[in-house]
């Protein structure tokens, strides 16, 4: 049993003494394989044995993280690896005279590297991808892994901002070889987004690819180049958050103001205090959006809304001076008694306090009953009608002891001989204090009456304009696409 375990050991150890020598060994032959291969190399020249043949060179781009997407400059900013395999004529070699050795690991600087740039790049640096090492393969085949951090320029739209998608291209071609010379083919139809770490405001639904073969104008050769389209949708969470859910509950003071009482004083400033507020976030979304013609959907509902607080504050003035029209006012219009007053205060529940629900002219119908009654009391203290038409002057003596009354500057007195003199003189200044009351109360009724139709007017708009913001944010809500998914 005891020789059977140091047998093993012994086996162990010279398996482990045998891996160890064939690694030098390798070691030893790819160094003479390098210096083999680089004896009469020349990374400047295109590695064809033909030079009529093009050179076929396969890209293939893995979209690592968004890092950034800059809408006022257009400009898409993301993390790339970018592999490009092509085949080396000068760069063979047959693995039996190395000791099966299939791939070594050089630096990419001593082979050549076709001139794949990016066509629609938007950085003041013009450096290619990082200098990684090449794998290259017995076979001539090398393969070229390198990262990259890209700002390529984006043709932005921000019609539907916030609920917005965009399509931002990568294209990549050779800069000075033509199809001739260099042809470009896809690794695959579309690029590799199995290691693509997500972004918080931006989700990518794929990544297609397209080769495309252009002919310019400076050349006659054709130059075919590779077109990566990221698709792009915007998160909008964030923006219905802190953009449009304000904006909503800010729109719904506005018609409050209708409701607001006329003699609280603070009826304009409640609209102008919402009109400030929304310019403030109009301010903030129009810092962040390029300078287009397409105006945002935020924009727009933004826009609509102030139109509407500006409507809704130029009403409030409006409804305002009707209801401090004062006692110089003419009497309301009979077309306005019966639309207003009459069924317009029923539909919008309008009463005065104190005023019946079956009857709101009552107080009508009051004044109306007192003028009547009034009527028939001069008619029994004066049956023959012989009441003069211009009362007497004051009487001399008592000049000194006039007394206003709101109507004149003095009480009729008449002469102090005889009891029917003083019983006419008497009705007169009645008839001159009831005259009085009649009048202020005509001028309260006829007030009244026109702060009535303020109210109604105020109640109406007040609804007018609840269905109005009710309304615009539904169709605002429902221009956006259909494609938004996290509303």
């Amino acid at each position: 049993m005891e020789r059977n375990r140091r047998w093993m050991e012994v086996m162990l150890l010279s398996a482990l003494l045998l891996a160890e020598v064939s690694h030098c060994a390798q070691g030893r032959f790819a160094h003479k394989l390098l210096n083999d291969l680089m004896e009469d190399y020349s990374s400047a020249l295109r590695p064809v044995d033909d030079t009529d043949k093009s050179l076929n060179v396969t890209l293939q781009v893995t979209l690592s993280q968004i890092k950034d997407m800059d809408e006022r400059n257009q400009v898409l900013i993301a993390y790339l690896w970018i592999r490009q395999v092509w085949h080396d004529a000068h760069l063979k070699w047959s693995k039996e005279d190395y000791d099966g050795l299939e791939v070594i690991r050089i630096p990419s600087s001593l082979v050549w590297r076709p001139d794949l740039v990016l066509y629609n790049k938007a950085d003041d640096d013009f450096s290619g991808p990082v200098d990684t090492n090449v794998v290259l393969r017995y076979t001539g085949e090398i393969t070229w892994d390198a990262p990259a951090i890209t700002k390529s320029s984006c043709v932005v739209d921000v019609s539907y901002f916030p609920f917005d998608s965009q399509q931002c291209n990568l294209t990549f071609g050779s800069w000075t070889y033509n199809g001739n010379q260099v042809d470009i083919a896809m690794g695959s139809v579309s690029g590799d987004l199995s290691d693509f770490v997500e972004n918080v405001e931006w989700e990518c639904h794929g990544m297609p690819a397209t080769k495309n073969v252009i002919m310019y104008g400076c050349c006659s050769d054709p130059y075919p180049d590779i077109t990566y389209t990221v698709l792009l949708q915007r998160r909008s969470s964030f923006y219905i958050i802190n953009l449009l859910l304000p904006c909503f509950l800010i729109s719904f003071l506005a018609p409050l103001s209708f409701y607001l009482p006329a003699d609280s004083g603070e009826k304009v400033s409640l609209g102008v205090t919402v009109l400030l507020a929304l310019t403030v976030f109009q301010m903030m979304v129009a810092e962040s959006m390029p300078p287009s013609e397409s105006v945002p959907l935020i924009a727009k509902y933004y826009i609509a809304t102030m139109t509407m607080i500006t409507a809704s504050t130029a009403l409030t003035i409006f409804i305002m001076n009707i209801h401090f029209c004062g006692a110089e006012a003419k009497p309301v219009p009979y077309w306005a008694k019966v639309l207003i007053i009459d069924y317009m205060s029923k539909i919008f529940f309008v009463y005065e306090v104190g005023e019946s629900c079956a009857s709101p002219f009552g107080q009508t119908e009051e004044s109306e009953s007192f003028h009547s009654q009034n009527h028939r009391h001069n008619h029994k203290l004066h049956p023959k009608g012989k009441i003069s038409a211009s009362p007497p002057p004051c009487c001399p003596e008592d000049h000194k002891s006039t007394f206003a009354l709101g109507c004149e500057s003095c009480v009729y007195c008449g002469f102090r001989s005889g009891s029917l003199a003083c019983d006419t003189k008497l009705l007169r200044n009645v008839e001159y204090i009831a005259n009085c009351f009649r009048e202020q109360r005509t001028t309260a009724l006829k007030v009244a009456e026109w702060k009535k139709v303020a109210k109604v007017m105020d109640r109406f708009f007040m609804w007018i304009f609840f269905i109005m913001v009710f309304l615009m944010s539904i169709l605002i809500i429902g221009k956006a696409p259909a494609t938004t998914n996290d509303i």
